[in-house]
């Protein structure tokens, strides 16, 4: 890539917007929900926890229905899973994130309408989802997701 100072230019443009992004309260509130979230040990073993019921969950998705422990597979995991999403350093962390992805979200908006108000910009992934009825992912429709 040959340097240019138009190239130069949008570089510095980049790092102004990741400093103001790492100085912004909502990046530090993410961190400091990261940190307690890491230092937490019941949140710990809760994660765990729901991590070995994944795996096992995904073994059982292999066969769907026909497997043995399926009813008790898939009731483990929403039971895990509700565990998890309760716990209060878990949901602090959850909050800091999707604050998180809103500020981001909303710079990626800005830069891509300054460019042009025809370009697509993923928000919340709804960018990516077909909205004429489709689900997009190829399965037909099986999967339940349209």
């Amino acid at each position: 890539m040959i340097a240019t100072t138009e190239t130069v230019e949008i570089l510095d443009q980049c790092d102004f917007v990741s400093q103001f992004i790492i100085q912004s309260n909502v990046y530090e509130r993410f961190l400091q929900a990261k940190q307690a979230l890491n230092r937490d040990k019941e949140a710990q073993q809760l994660i765990a926890a729901f991590q070995q019921i994944k795996e096992q969950y995904e073994d059982v998705q292999r066969f769907g229905r026909y497997h043995p422990d399926y009813n008790h597979i898939m009731k483990s995991v929403r039971a895990k899973k509700r565990e998890v999403d309760m716990n209060e350093c878990v949901a602090q962390y959850k909050l800091a994130e999707r604050a998180l992805q809103s500020l981001l979200d909303d710079i990626s908006e800005a830069i891509a309408y300054s460019v042009s108000p025809n370009i697509k910009v993923p928000r919340d992934g709804l960018a990516l989802k077909d909205t004429g009825g489709g689900c997009g992912c190829g399965s037909g429709g099986g999967c339940g997701c349209s």
